[in-house]
């Protein structure tokens, strides 16, 4: 399992405990007021209170942290969303809207011959749930996609993926290959005419959802340690080469991959 967990930042952890509960199956492992930590089948989600434990560059008060910059716009680079696999697409989406969950996209028939949906969690970050095996239209490892659909369907919604868009894939693999990462597979998107690729980043049971645009120009998110949702990525191995310090939280050193994915690495 390459990927340990997701930090995200939450104003409320009791209320973002009961969102990742109630609508994505998590269950808890433990919780206080000030942090939580949720088992999502294939990786923990840890939630931070903001305030608490700041520190570090763009560090907040108590008072709640800082105004978020990032956008939901895939030409803005580094992270895009948090994606889990599921079985019950229909069900879990009208939960979500009984909920009165904010959608950033409803559910469609995507690339893949998969059905995908887009929605918020209470601090904005964003979550995608996919229902059924991807298939791919490019397989470079075999043996991964064959590892990747021996999982099967899950029982409870299981975390599966970060997206990330970069600049550059090649730099990209080069960098996620210090922690163990390879290239397995890609998707076409056909129909859009920014020259839209996703490359698909394996180790473990998670994988890396790279997106690249070659025919438009991307926007570069300042790293913010103190704004509501979605943190940094918490990975096993060894700090790749070119990771640049940009301090910490929740006792963890945080860095910036070249198109400023916010992680951290803490060793196997």
């Amino acid at each position: 399992m390459a990927i340990r967990s997701i930090l995200i930042n939450v104003e409320d952890v009791k209320r973002s405990v009961d969102f990742y509960t109630r609508y994505l199956g998590a269950e808890v492992v433990e919780a206080s007021d000030d942090s939580a930590v949720l088992d999502a089948v294939a990786g923990q989600l840890r939630l931070v209170r903001l305030g608490a434990g700041a520190g570090g560059a763009g560090a907040g008060g108590a008072g709640g942290g800082d105004a978020s910059t990032w956008i939901p716009d895939d030409l803005q680079a580094g992270f895009r969303h948090v994606g889990f696999k599921v079985a019950d697409m229909d069900a879990r989406v009208d939960a979500l809207h009984k909920g009165g969950v904010p959608f950033h996209l409803e559910p469609i028939h995507a690339e893949g011959d998969v059905r995908i949906t887009f929605f918020y969690d209470p601090d904005g970050t964003l979550l995608e749930l996919v229902e059924g095996p991807l298939q791919y239209h490019e397989v470079f490892d075999r043996e991964a996609v064959d590892a990747d659909w021996a999982l099967g369907t899950p029982t409870r919604p299981r975390f599966d993926h970060v997206a990330e868009t970069v600049n550059d894939l090649e730099a990209t693999k080069q960098y996620f290959g210090e922690l163990g990462y390879s290239l397995m597979s890609g998707i076409h998107q056909p129909s859009d005419d920014r020259g839209f690729e996703i490359a698909f980043l394996r180790d473990g049971d998670t994988s890396l959802e790279i997106f690249t645009y070659e025919k438009v120009e991307k926007s570069k998110r300042q790293p913010q340690l103190e704004a509501p949702g979605f943190l940094a990525v918490e990975f096993e191995g060894g700090m790749p080469p070119g990771a640049e310090s940009v301090g910490t939280r929740a006792g963890l050193e945080i860095v910036a991959d070249p198109d400023g994915l916010l992680h951290a690495v803490t060793g196997s």
